[in-house]
């Protein structure tokens, strides 16, 4: 996933020198700077669509040696299924109507624990930072509760909060909240103190040292942030399904798991891998768009 991050960020660099170029080129330079632009930029995409196609083979190897491997005998077809028996089954549950509750019901609760913990955890930092006093009271207890397994706390909730949506949405709560927290605090507090004595010198308030310092320059911590917690996000909600839900993907892998359905199991991690990865990619667009539009200003 980080290969992948970082061939992301190299080809948006890449897109952004190649547009600064085009428009260098626009101005007025020499017909060779265009020529030498245009044939980065080729290079550029040549490049991207080089990975992605690898990317794809990749996992067509994949896919095609999981399913000999289950076909021929040499894995346990119970235990491992493979991609055909899997796929049918999805395609099954898809057209009579079983498997969509489920998934929506996990769907809303990864994005509730989603916004909400990244909402609270950057309103805490905020908080924090805003108040050193509390940033020392509280330090010793938030190092205690982010080491915590979260896993412990399930039962508690559940009881605190009752069985249901609550109680899943507050287990993905305890993973997202403390992590976003500190990482967004340390950040606020590893801005170069250069910006700001600037806004101090032309009679900023705390508030506006905050706005037009501490924030701006801690922009991409932030919405970094967003793709760590896509991940967090759905950790919390499968845990809390595990411990108490009646429905949701979750709930499919331990019922299955209770049956010895493994082709139950391993279909329902399909689904959780690919709407997580749709969501990273959506977080990973948004987090591109909010940057360049950050960079702009």
């Amino acid at each position: 996933m980080l290969a992948m991050e970082k061939d992301r960020g190299n080809d948006r660099e890449a897109a952004r020198i190649a547009s600064a170029a085009a428009r260098v080129a626009g101005a007025g330079q020499p017909g060779w700077l265009k020529a030498l632009e245009a044939e980065y930029a080729r290079r550029a995409r040549r490049t991207t669509a080089a990975v992605r196609l690898v990317q794809l083979l990749l996992l067509a190897g994949m896919l095609v040696l999981w399913e000999a491997a289950g076909r021929n005998g040499w894995i346990d077809p119970l235990l491992f299924s493979y991609p055909s028996k899997i796929f049918t089954y999805l395609g099954t549950t898809a057209a009579d109507g079983t498997l969509w509750p489920h998934l929506l019901t996990t769907v809303t609760e990864t994005v509730s624990g989603f916004v909400l913990g990244t909402l609270l955890g950057a309103g805490l930092a905020a908080l924090l930072w805003r108040v050193p006093f509390l940033s020392r009271v509280l330090d010793p207890y938030m190092v205690v509760l982010n080491s915590m397994p979260k896993v412990a706390l399930g039962p508690i909730l559940i009881v605190g909060l009752g069985p249901g949506y609550l109680s899943i949405v507050a287990t993905a709560l305890s993973v997202t909240v403390i992590i976003t927290t500190l990482v967004i605090y340390n950040r606020f507090r590893e801005i170069d103190a250069n910006y700001v004595k600037v806004v101090r010198l032309f009679g900023g308030t705390r508030a506006q040292v905050f706005r037009f310092a501490i924030l701006p320059a801690s922009f991409p911590a932030i919405v970094s942030a967003l793709k760590v917690n896509v991940g967090l996000a759905w950790i919390g909600v499968i845990v809390g399904e595990f411990l108490t839900a009646k429905r949701g993907l979750g709930y499919l892998i331990i019922y299955g798991f209770q049956v010895f359905n493994f082709t139950l199991v391993l279909s329902s991690l399909m689904v959780i891998a690919v709407v997580a990865a749709a969501m990273y990619r959506l977080v990973s667009a948004l987090e591109s768009w909010l940057t360049s539009g950050w960079r702009e200003r």
